[in-house]
C-alpha cells in the first residue's frame, strides 16, 4: 500500500535561502515550459524534457538544480495540463494555465533518487542532492519494511518547511469481508454536524476562537503599509491563523473517520452536491 508521511523540516538560514532559490528556479522553468506550450505547436511532454540539457547551456543557474527534479517540472506542467482537460470533457468550466507567481509555487519534488533519509549522531536528516543535508522532526516512525519512493519539499504560507515522504509498504489493503455484519449510514446534520444510523449524534466542532483570532490577524494586517516589513511579518500571523483553523478541522476529521473505520464493514454516507452548497456563504465555513 501507498502512504505520505508528512514531517517538519529545521532548516538553518542558509538551506531557507537555497531552499527559496531552488523553489523559485523551478518555479521559471515552469512558466518557461508554459510560455513554450501557448506559443509553439505540437510540444510534448517528453519532448520538451529532452530540450533542457539545450536550455541549460544558456541558463547556468539550472546547473544548480538536481536534473531528475527538473525534469519533473516539465511533468508537472503536463500533468495539470491533462487534468485540466479532463475537466472540461466533464463539463466543468475551465480556462488555460495560468503562471505561476513566487507565492503560487511552493513545492518541488524528489522521485526515486536524489534523497536519503539518515540518522546523523541521533538526529536525523534528509539529504537533498545540490542543496544538503536538513534536520527532521521525526514525530512518528516509518513504517519497518516500507519504500521510500519519493519526497516532496513544500513551504507553507507560515514560512514553515515541510517533507512529504511517499512510500510503499508490502502490505495489501484488507480483504472486503464476505458478510457484512457492522453497516451504518451518516447523514450531515444542520444542528450537529453529523448523525448515523446507529443512533450516535456528532457535535460540530467549536471553532470561535481561531477564528476571533484570525479576525483580529487580518484586522491588524489591513492597517499596515502594504508591502512593508511589518505587512510582511503581519501576513504570516495571518497564516499561522489559517493554518491552525485547517490543522483543528483536519484532526477533528481524521479521528472521527478514523473511528467509523475501525468500528464498521461498511460506512454509507450522504450523496451531497458539496461544490454547490460551499458557493452560498452561509454554508463556506461548514
Amino acid at each position: 500500500m501507498r502512504y505520505n508521511y508528512r514531517y517538519r523540516l529545521n532548516p538553518s538560514d542558509a538551506h531557507r535561502e537555497m531552499l527559496d532559490r531552488h523553489r523559485d528556479l523551478y518555479r521559471q522553468v515552469y512558466n518557461h515550459f508554459l510560455h513554450r506550450l501557448n506559443r509553439e505547436e505540437r510540444t510534448t511532454k517528453y519532448g520538451e524534457i529532452n530540450q533542457l540539457p539545450s536550455i541549460k547551456k544558456w541558463w547556468d543557474d539550472l546547473t544548480d538544480l538536481y536534473s531528475r527534479t527538473l525534469q519533473n517540472v516539465v511533468e508537472r506542467l503536463y500533468t495539470n495540463l491533462s487534468r485540466l482537460k479532463d475537466a472540461k470533457d466533464t463539463g466543468r468550466k475551465g480556462g488555460l494555465l495560468m503562471w505561476k507567481a513566487p507565492t503560487d509555487y511552493r513545492s518541488f519534488t524528489y522521485r526515486q533518487s536524489g534523497f536519503e533519509l539518515k540518522n546523523t549522531s541521533g538526529q536525523p536528516v534528509l539529504r537533498l542532492s545540490k542543496i544538503g543535508e536538513i534536520p527532521v522532526r521525526m514525530h512518528r516512525d516509518i513504517p519497518d519494511g516500507a519504500n521510500l519512493k519519493q519526497v516532496t519539499v513544500k513551504k507553507e504560507p507560515t514560512g514553515e518547511w515541510f517533507a512529504v515522504f511517499g512510500i510503499e509498504t508490502p502490505d495489501d489493503p484488507p480483504e472486503k469481508p464476505d458478510t457484512l455484519t457492522d453497516v451504518v449510514g451518516i447523514d450531515v446534520g444542520i444542528l450537529k454536524y453529523a448523525h448515523d444510523t446507529d443512533g450516535t449524534a456528532v457535535e460540530s466542532l467549536d471553532l470561535s476562537d481561531e477564528r476571533d483570532r484570525l479576525e483580529h490577524a487580518q484586522r491588524d494586517l489591513s492597517r499596515k503599509q502594504h508591502g512593508s516589513s511589518n505587512y510582511h511579518k503581519q501576513r504570516r500571523v495571518v497564516a499561522r491563523r489559517h493554518a491552525e483553523l485547517k490543522q483543528k478541522r483536519r484532526d477533528f476529521l481524521h479521528k472521527l473517520s478514523a473511528y467509523y473505520a475501525r468500528e464498521y464493514d461498511f460506512v454509507a454516507v450522504e450523496d451531497l452536491n458539496v461544490v454547490g452548497m460551499m458557493q452560498l456563504e452561509s454554508n463556506s465555513r461548514n
